[in-house]
Protein backbone atom coordinates (compact mmCIF):
# COMPACT_ATOMS: atom_id res chain seq x y z
CA UNK A 1 0.00 0.00 0.00
CA UNK A 2 1.13 3.30 -1.17
CA UNK A 3 0.86 6.15 1.15
CA UNK A 4 -0.99 9.48 0.44
CA UNK A 5 1.36 11.34 2.45
CA UNK A 6 4.58 11.91 2.12
CA UNK A 7 7.75 12.82 5.39
CA UNK A 8 7.30 16.23 6.21
CA UNK A 9 3.33 16.74 5.86
CA UNK A 10 1.56 17.92 8.67
CA UNK A 11 -1.80 18.95 9.81
CA UNK A 12 -3.10 21.56 13.08
CA UNK A 13 -5.78 21.84 15.02
CA UNK A 14 -6.37 25.00 17.38
CA UNK A 15 -9.00 24.97 20.31
CA UNK A 16 -9.41 26.61 23.74
CA UNK A 17 -10.59 24.72 26.58
CA UNK A 18 -13.75 26.33 29.11
CA UNK A 19 -14.56 25.02 32.72
CA UNK A 20 -17.37 23.39 30.86
CA UNK A 21 -15.42 21.17 28.75
CA UNK A 22 -13.25 20.08 31.77
CA UNK A 23 -15.43 19.20 34.17
CA UNK A 24 -17.17 16.96 31.56
CA UNK A 25 -13.95 15.65 30.82
CA UNK A 26 -13.81 14.99 34.34
CA UNK A 27 -16.90 12.99 34.48
CA UNK A 28 -16.01 10.83 31.42
CA UNK A 29 -12.80 9.88 33.09
CA UNK A 30 -13.30 10.27 36.44
CA UNK A 31 -10.37 11.97 37.23
CA UNK A 32 -11.94 14.56 39.67
CA UNK A 33 -8.21 15.67 40.83
CA UNK A 34 -8.75 19.36 42.81
CA UNK A 35 -6.04 21.02 40.33
CA UNK A 36 -8.68 20.44 37.43
CA UNK A 37 -12.19 20.96 38.56
CA UNK A 38 -11.80 23.09 42.18
CA UNK A 39 -10.81 26.67 41.40
CA UNK A 40 -9.77 27.16 44.59
CA UNK A 41 -7.50 24.18 45.41
CA UNK A 42 -5.78 24.83 41.75
CA UNK A 43 -4.99 28.41 42.89
CA UNK A 44 -2.95 26.74 45.86
CA UNK A 45 -1.49 24.47 43.53
CA UNK A 46 2.30 24.61 42.31
CA UNK A 47 0.02 25.71 38.80
CA UNK A 48 -1.69 29.12 40.78
CA UNK A 49 -4.82 27.62 38.54
CA UNK A 50 -6.95 25.16 37.32
CA UNK A 51 -5.42 23.37 34.46
CA UNK A 52 -6.62 21.30 31.50
CA UNK A 53 -6.55 17.66 31.90
CA UNK A 54 -3.37 16.72 29.92
CA UNK A 55 -4.78 13.87 28.31
CA UNK A 56 -7.92 16.51 27.16
CA UNK A 57 -5.42 17.87 25.38
CA UNK A 58 -3.68 14.72 23.92
CA UNK A 59 -7.32 14.28 22.22
CA UNK A 60 -6.85 16.68 19.55
CA UNK A 61 -4.02 14.95 18.40
CA UNK A 62 -6.24 11.72 18.37
CA UNK A 63 -8.88 13.88 16.07
CA UNK A 64 -5.85 14.91 13.93
CA UNK A 65 -4.98 11.59 13.19
CA UNK A 66 -8.64 10.11 12.85
CA UNK A 67 -9.67 13.07 10.24
CA UNK A 68 -6.46 14.96 8.67
CA UNK A 69 -3.31 12.53 9.18
CA UNK A 70 -3.37 10.08 7.59
CA UNK A 71 -7.16 10.31 7.97
CA UNK A 72 -10.51 8.59 7.64
CA UNK A 73 -9.38 4.72 8.89
CA UNK A 74 -6.51 5.44 10.81
CA UNK A 75 -5.74 3.43 13.48
CA UNK A 76 -3.62 4.23 16.90
CA UNK A 77 -0.92 1.44 17.61
CA UNK A 78 0.56 3.34 20.34
CA UNK A 79 1.54 6.65 21.71
CA UNK A 80 4.36 8.06 23.45
CA UNK A 81 3.74 11.35 25.58
CA UNK A 82 5.44 13.87 27.36
CA UNK A 83 3.81 16.91 29.26
CA UNK A 84 5.88 19.69 29.28
CA UNK A 85 3.96 23.03 30.74
CA UNK A 86 0.54 23.08 32.09
CA UNK A 87 -2.30 24.28 29.72
CA UNK A 88 -5.04 26.85 31.56
CA UNK A 89 -8.54 27.08 31.22
CA UNK A 90 -8.90 29.47 28.11
CA UNK A 91 -5.62 29.18 26.92
CA UNK A 92 -5.36 28.35 23.09
CA UNK A 93 -3.91 25.09 21.92
CA UNK A 94 -2.25 23.96 18.59
CA UNK A 95 -2.40 20.24 18.34
CA UNK A 96 -0.03 19.70 15.46
CA UNK A 97 0.98 16.03 13.81
CA UNK A 98 3.91 15.58 11.67
CA UNK A 99 5.09 12.32 9.18
CA UNK A 100 8.68 11.70 10.49
CA UNK A 101 8.33 8.03 9.04
CA UNK A 102 6.61 6.12 6.76
CA UNK A 103 7.44 2.13 6.50
CA UNK A 104 7.88 0.77 3.11
CA UNK A 105 6.51 -2.70 4.19
CA UNK A 106 3.41 -2.23 6.10
CA UNK A 107 0.79 0.51 6.01
CA UNK A 108 2.66 1.66 9.23
CA UNK A 109 3.54 5.66 9.79
CA UNK A 110 5.00 7.34 12.67
CA UNK A 111 4.17 11.23 13.33
CA UNK A 112 5.79 13.65 15.86
CA UNK A 113 2.54 15.17 17.93
CA UNK A 114 3.22 18.00 20.06
CA UNK A 115 1.16 21.06 21.08
CA UNK A 116 1.49 24.43 21.67
CA UNK A 117 -0.24 27.27 23.74
CA UNK A 118 -0.97 30.61 22.70
CA UNK A 119 2.36 31.70 23.58
CA UNK A 120 4.43 29.57 21.11
CA UNK A 121 5.19 27.33 24.16
CA UNK A 122 5.86 23.38 23.58
CA UNK A 123 3.36 21.58 26.37
CA UNK A 124 3.04 18.07 25.00
CA UNK A 125 5.52 16.19 22.73
CA UNK A 126 5.37 12.66 21.50
CA UNK A 127 5.35 10.27 19.27
CA UNK A 128 2.74 8.13 17.58
CA UNK A 129 2.76 5.76 15.64
CA UNK A 130 -0.69 4.28 13.15
CA UNK A 131 -1.68 1.90 10.67
CA UNK A 132 -3.53 3.95 8.01
CA UNK A 133 -5.78 2.71 5.26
Amino acid sequence: MTATFKVGDQAKLTKSFTAEDVNHFAALSEDFNPIHIDSVAAAASIFGGQVVHGMLVASLISGLLGAHLPGSGTIYLGQDLAFKAPIYIGDEVTAIVEVIEIREDKPIAKLRTYCLNQKGKLVLDGIATVKYA
